[in-house]
């Protein structure tokens, strides 16, 4: 299964979050950040209901970007 990891510096680390679940994890680096995420996410479908899986997964997450004009 194919999901979205969006991962953003944080202090002197990084957290990624993963929006069609709404789990995080976090990371000294980009590559740790999103092999942490993975980890939580496996984790969390191997102890979680289908009923649980079904009412936290959002099938429509767009990650996109928008121009604000500012001053």
């Amino acid at each position: 299964m194919k999901l979205t990891a969006i991962i953003e510096r944080e202090g002197s680390g990084y957290v990624a979050l993963c929006p069609e679940l709404d789990i995080a994890s976090q990371g000294d680096n980009v590559e740790q950040a999103r092999d942490n995420l993975r980890e939580a996410l496996e984790l969390f479908f191997e102890t979680a209901s289908e009923e649980e899986i079904k009412q936290r997964l959002h099938d429509d997450v767009f990650v996109t970007q928008v121009e604000v004009a500012v001053g």
